[in-house]
């Protein structure tokens, strides 16, 4: 008899048995250790962790804390990545990033998260840390940017609100040519649809308070890459006061162990409702991944497994009548956010992009008649019976 050949655990599996911490009394997951400081029974034994000879709890804001510790080796194994930092919020992760990577100078392509964008385009250049801005059209003048001397490439993809997709492997190449690093927010895709270091980038984040939470009750944020790039991130978080704290830790290690599940239902409830929608004439347009019609549908095909939960829909209305239209939803909670088990709705230029201004808007092609939808696992009939009706009683 042959002995079969040994396989590497699945995505499930990993988000499930994905941290070598065993609670010692048989619990089967780690309970939290909610407590600041932690005792040792000498001062050897406390020199030997603070200099960082032996692994081991000291100091919770240090992210010395055995929950940390458990939640980071588990999203390290789900994302396939050396290492993981654990952050309170996903912004905070970013101005991490970008304190360490960004100082020579960030070049961020297309769309982003609003708060990102006024992070890099308000914040940052009072502490000298500047960034050029490229929409996806103008991506030809990435090597200009690079050549000039910035060192971090940021992006989005899919993006926030349109759904642009970029070439992560032939962005990181051209990277990689001048000497800078590529770092990408795969907070729409999650790691079930996409894995963006296997594609060549540098580091990923994350706004863990979307997919990876997955149940809209914890706020944080993700650093992934190798151990050599996140260890200078580690004095910044620890000094930032940005850490995530155990109880946040706690949920999320518990959201992850259901995060395949989750996402795979989604990607096809919303590949249903965009569907849907395209084919209503008082529609002007879906942008969804999953779409033959979407412009970036075949690029989005070869580098993700899953077109996610997000689409956003363009009435062929005006501001007022799309207003109307979402005030109307019931099943859809008109919210910020994503990602969640409940579905959401929101129009960027009211909260997502609110604080831009309407000439950079249209720049951005972020239209008035634009909802973004955050399908959650109502079922998918009651989802698109909610966005018909909202259409109908605005129509009559």
């Amino acid at each position: 008899m042959t002995a079969s050949t040994p396989t590497s655990p699945g995505q499930s599996t990993r988000a499930i048995h994905g941290t070598s911490l065993k609670d010692p009394h048989g619990a089967p997951h780690l309970p939290i250790y909610n407590t600041t400081t932690f005792a040792f029974p000498n001062t050897a034994a406390l020199l030997d962790v603070v200099e960082g000879r032996t692994p081991g709890a000291l100091y919770t804001r240090y992210g010395l804390n055995p929950t940390t510790f458990a939640l980071e080796e588990t999203m390290a194994s789900v994302e396939g990545a050396p290492a993981a930092l654990a952050f309170c919020s996903g912004m905070a992760a970013e101005m991490t990033l970008f304190a360490q990577y960004g100082r020579d100078g960030i070049v961020c392509l297309g769309d982003a998260y609003g708060g990102t964008l006024e992070l890099l385009g308000d914040q940052l250049p009072l502490l000298g840390i500047e960034t050029t801005f490229l929409l996806g059209r103008e991506l030809a003048r990435l090597e200009e940017a690079l050549k000039s001397g910035s060192r971090l490439v940021f992006f989005e993809t899919p993006t926030n609100p349109a759904l642009e997709i970029f070439d992560i492997a032939a962005i990181s190449d051209l990277a990689h040519r001048y000497g800078a690093l590529v770092a990408i927010d795969n907070t729409f895709a999650s790691p079930v649809n996409q894995r963006v270091l296997e594609l060549g980038a540098d580091i990923v984040a994350y706004s863990a308070t979307k997919y990876l939470g997955g149940h809209s009750d914890v706020t944080a944020g993700f650093l992934l890459g190798s151990e050599e790039l996140l260890a200078p991130l580690r004095g910044w978080r620890k000094n930032f006061g940005t850490t995530i704290a155990p109880e946040p830790a706690a949920l999320l290690s518990r959201s992850l162990r259901t995060l395949t599940l989750r996402v795979r239902a989604q990607n096809a409830s919303a590949q249903a409702i965009a569907e849907a929608m395209e084919a209503d004439p008082r529609v002007a347009r879906v942008l969804y991944p999953g779409l033959a019609s979407f412009p970036g549908h075949e690029l989005a095909t070869r580098q993700m497994q899953g077109f996610g939960g997000i689409l956003t829909v363009e009435l062929d209305a005006d501001a007022e009548t799309t207003c109307r239209v979402a005030d109307r939803l019931r099943v859809f909670a008109l919210a910020p956010s994503l990602g969640g088990a409940e579905s959401l709705a929101t129009q960027p230029v009211t909260t997502t992009h609110h604080g831009l201004s309407p000439s950079e808007r249209q720049r951005r092609g972020i239209t008035d008649s634009m909802i973004r939808l955050s399908v959650g696992l109502e079922d998918t009939s009651d989802l698109i019976a909610d966005l018909l009706g909202a259409l109908d009683e605005v129509s009559r």
